[in-house]
């Protein structure tokens, strides 16, 4: 484990901190996100900032960044006082970001983005020396350990590798200031570790992390200190080998969750999902057999390109399949799309909200009741109930604890938990009898965890049937009642009850990696 005890000497020894905020506030219309948030950075340690979604934590980062201008307060870059009013301009500063939200360009090679902005030192003429740039993408990703060619188009590129090339962008500098926003959401346990390597070495040459997590473990591992907001106020700051999980949960929610995940019955009955030796199109699952019942959670465990994701996206008329058979209630729907899955009793919520769940610039009603218009539509079914409908979204929200609770709010403003909570809430519009949740916590806090929790629970206690596809090992051996664990594409087991551990689980695809 990490030991933060000399970074927290050079804290407390009267250091210059690299950057120092003072009385930050920032107001939006009808709102104030950050409420006189005091935050100092040291060089050498990492800062952990905690807080549950819309606690201001990204406003903080943006302000930092230049991405967002503070209405009121001071910061100070290595003791002068500076107004940092552009990414770009925080950039020459010495300031890197890797936000939670990716800002790649898609249609660009992954070089190019890697160098975007200063290409110009890659030019002679004005003409670029696209060779040159290749070049240098190609150094530092071997120097990070990144096994991605430079020349790939990064539309083409995987999520996780997509994560790579943001990480890689902000490596490309030694910069004075690094911000990492969940920046291991995305990777397998093999790449965050070679992601904490780098960190620390960034560390050891005088760089100041901030460093966003929901993960705990991250926390104690990576942390010298922390700091907590909530409600956009700063709540307190302290040494990581002070804090436990209890205390941040307290500081970060103002209340004590004794327990994050809930005791779930188990009650299996008739089977709703059966699939039987499925290969997809795409090579992704290889001859997989599969069965989930009412009153049932079955998880579904497995790295990045496992396959995990693409067995249930089948289920859904995303993934084709190209041999076995999908069932529902024993009727074959095999290769049915979306439509009729959702019609016969299948509901899938996505990993990736931005590109797949949600409509950004539409409000949270039109979000959650979009796959149930034809629920609240006239006799004629060509006008909504406009109503009915909104008074269905507002419960639903409301149930699910979204906040702001104003339901003709864009959802494209809300925190990343809250527009998780609008996905999963969306599925209870439909008469749905197997809900497939992938990723149902990436990207948020222990508090809206809990409460995703409780809601799987009432699903699966009211007779639904629920799996979760995670990556989240404790979702997987705390909350499942059977667990399958993917590999290349296959199954290579099925645990049950108190089998389901850790140690089970891990081993049937860490040591296999390790074989390749």
């Amino acid at each position: 484990m990490h030991t933060p005890s000399s970074n927290i000497e050079s804290a407390s020894s009267g250091a210059l901190p690299i950057l120092n905020l003072c009385k930050i506030s920032k107001r939006f219309p009808g709102a104030l996100a950050l409420d006189n948030v005091d935050f100092t950075l040291y060089p050498g340690e990492t800062h952990v900032l905690f807080g549950e979604n819309g606690a201001g934590k990204s406003t903080l980062i943006n302000i930092i960044t230049g991405a967002l201008q503070a209405t009121e307060g001071i910061m100070l870059l290595e003791g002068e006082e500076v107004s940092i009013d552009s990414v770009y301009h925080g950039k020459k500063k010495g300031i890197a970001a890797v936000f939670q939200e990716f800002s790649l360009i898609t249609q660009m090679t992954v070089a190019e983005n890697i160098c975007l902005g200063e290409e110009n030192k890659h030019a002679f003429a004005g003409i670029i020396n696209d060779r040159q740039i290749r070049k240098e993408a190609k150094r530092l990703l071997e120097h990070l350990g990144f096994d991605i060619p430079p020349n790939r188009i990064v539309g083409t590129l995987s999520r996780a590798e997509q994560q790579m090339v943001e990480i890689a962008k902000a490596f490309r500098s030694r910069p004075k200031v690094l911000i990492l926003d969940e920046p291991t959401a995305s990777l397998t346990n093999q790449d965050a570790q070679k992601l904490f390597t780098l960190i620390n070495e960034l560390k050891a040459h005088g760089t100041g992390i901030i460093y966003i997590t929901h993960r705990m473990s991250e926390v104690y591992d990576l942390g010298d200190r922390i700091t907590v907001l909530r409600d956009g106020k700063f709540i307190r700051t302290l040494d990581v080998a002070d804090a436990n999980e209890s205390i941040l949960i307290k500081l970060m929610t103002g209340k004590d969750i004794q327990q994050i995940f809930p005791s779930i019955s188990y009650n299996p009955s008739d089977t709703v999902l059966k699939i039987d030796g499925l290969t997809t199109s795409s090579g992704s699952v290889k001859d997989a057999n599969f069965f989930c019942r009412a009153g049932e959670v079955v998880g579904v465990a497995g790295v990045i390109g496992s396959g995990k994701s693409e067995l249930l996206r089948a289920c859904f008329g995303i993934e084709k399949a190209k041999s076995g058979h999908i069932h529902v209630d024993g009727v074959d729907k095999t290769n049915a799309n979306t439509r009729k899955m959702i019609d016969s009793g299948i509901f899938y919520v996505p990993s990736d909200r931005k590109a797949e769940g949600l409509l950004m610039m539409q409000s949270i009603k039109d979000n959650i009741m979009l796959p149930a218009l034809e629920d609240y539509s006239n006799n004629w079914g060509c006008l909504i109930r406009k109503n009915a409908e909104s008074n269905a979204a507002h419960c639903i929200a409301s149930d699910m604890e979204v906040q702001p609770l104003d339901i003709f709010r864009n959802a494209g403003t809300l925190s990343g938990g809250n527009q998780q909570k609008i996905m999963l809430g969306r599925s209870t519009t439909t008469h749905s009898r197997c809900f497939i949740f992938d990723e149902p916590t990436v990207g948020v806090d222990v508090g809206a965890r809990a409460s995703i929790y409780l809601f799987i629970k009432r699903l699966c206690e009211s007779g639904a049937s629920v799996v979760i596809i995670s990556s989240d090992i404790s979702e997987i051996t705390q909350l499942c009642h059977r667990a399958y664990v993917m590999h290349k594409g296959m199954i290579k087991a099925v645990l049950e009850g108190n089998d389901i551990t850790e140690q089970n689980v891990v081993s049937y695809f860490i040591e296999r990696e390790e074989e390749r």
